[in-house]
């Protein structure tokens, strides 16, 4: 039982994992309102506004800041940690789901080749999700950390 409450106890573990749900019940919202349908796999699908990968990158380098000071060598590591997060989700996660969009034109416009099915198009960020996903992990660690 100690196991147990020392986990859910453990800011530096619960609540980056608040801040990547919170990101992605904002997409599950977010379709719910604009398209009329509930879709579930938004919890679990990357790409789209906010980052999740930035909320829980960042949450996880503001609270190590918070618990052990912004000069230690623990929030240095999860800090690089969050920038190389926040670069992969904006450039080359964002470049291959550009490519995936060009093959799906390419694929889509002859008839000697059919994919089963298209390539998933939304895997990567714009710089401006990035930001929404890592403003809202700091947001998470300076009200409950």
């Amino acid at each position: 039982m100690t196991f147990i409450k020392e986990i859910i106890s453990n800011k530096a573990l619960t609540l980056p994992v608040l801040s990547w749900f919170l990101a992605q019940f904002y997409k599950f919202l977010q379709c719910l309102v604009v398209n009329r349908k509930i879709d579930f796999m938004k919890f679990v699908s990357s790409g789209g506004m906010p980052s999740s990968h930035s909320a829980i990158s960042v949450c996880l380098a503001a609270v190590m800041g918070i618990q052990y000071g912004f000069g230690s060598g623990v929030f240095a590591l999860s800090a690089v940690f969050a920038l190389v997060v926040m670069s992969d989700a904006a450039g080359v996660r964002r470049a291959a789901g550009k490519q995936a969009a060009l093959l799906n034109k390419l694929a889509n416009s002859t008839r000697e080749f059919r994919a089963e099915k298209d390539l998933k198009e939304l895997i990567g960020h714009t710089p401006v999700e990035v930001l929404a996903g890592a403003a809202l992990g700091i947001l998470v660690a300076l009200v409950f950390a």
